[in-house]
């Protein structure tokens, strides 16, 4: 069952299509990956599903409700949720207090039990769920303090505290040790088990594959290739997209 269906999107910037005509269904409870060249219309694609950024023409229907022309608070509350590639925390608070935010959205505040609890005690649960110490003193440290693989985790644990149904990952592995991502893997496959549906933009290929159920791919704004991982690693096109990248 397609929780988001996708149609036509289509963007241009100075004469410039940045999105040229993409249609996709994203299945629920899978994983989707995304990956192209850079400047091939990635991010634009999903600041447009996001409300970010209005798209020329097209279609974003979430849960049979139509996206467009909505802001990203109300995709939010929605259900809809962004970690960017470009980490984007309360850099002044604490770690667990950048979690109590979301905790005390009005997207958890209307979900059953969402209003209730000691929050500080939640807040640190999912950090330690995404691997945060609970017994160190990260989780009270400042994120402008925290090192970029924390970071990268404070944002996955925002989406969790949000109650995202469909979490939307720009470049998550970006800038991670491949220790750092084979630690993170295991948390995404998770959070699928739980029955949550992730959208991943990805230049780290061999994990993305490892997770995705289903891979497009972008060039020069063009869906040019879906498909199974399989599939896109065997496809001529692709191989030529990528300039003969190892994947």
């Amino acid at each position: 069952m397609a929780i988001l269906e996708i149609r036509n999107l289509t963007k241009s910037f100075g004469g410039i299509k940045a999105v040229d005509d993409v249609s996709v269904d994203v299945h629920e409870n899978t994983l989707l990956g995304i990956i192209g060249p850079n400047g091939s219309g990635k991010t634009t694609f999903v600041n447009m599903i996001t409300g970010f950024i209005r798209p020329d023409k097209g279609s974003v229907r979430f849960k049979g409700k139509e996206l467009i022309g909505l802001t990203p608070y109300k995709i939010t509350n929605m259900g809809i949720g962004r970690a960017f590639q470009m980490v984007k925390p309360f850099f002044h608070l604490p770690a667990f207090k950048n979690i109590i935010v979301p905790l005390s959205s009005d997207r958890v505040k209307a979900t059953k039990g969402g209003g209730f609890g000691d929050k500080d005690a939640i807040a640190l649960d999912i950090l330690e769920e995404v691997g945060f110490e609970r017994g160190s003193s990260v989780p009270y440290k400042t994120a402008s303090v925290l090192p970029h693989g924390y970071l990268k985790r404070l944002e996955l644990a925002r989406l969790i505290a949000l109650k995202a149904e469909v979490l939307i990952l720009d470049e998550l592995f970006s800038g991670l040790s491949i220790a750092e991502v084979t630690s993170i893997v295991p948390i995404i496959e998770k959070l699928l088990v739980e029955g949550k549906t992730i959208i991943m933009i990805e230049h780290r290929l061999k994990e993305l594959f490892r997770i995705a159920d289903n891979v497009i791919v972008f060039n020069f704004g063009k869906k040019i290739k879906e498909g199974k991982p399989k599939e896109i690693l065997e496809d001529e096109e692709v191989k030529k997209a990528y300039l003969g990248v190892e994947v």
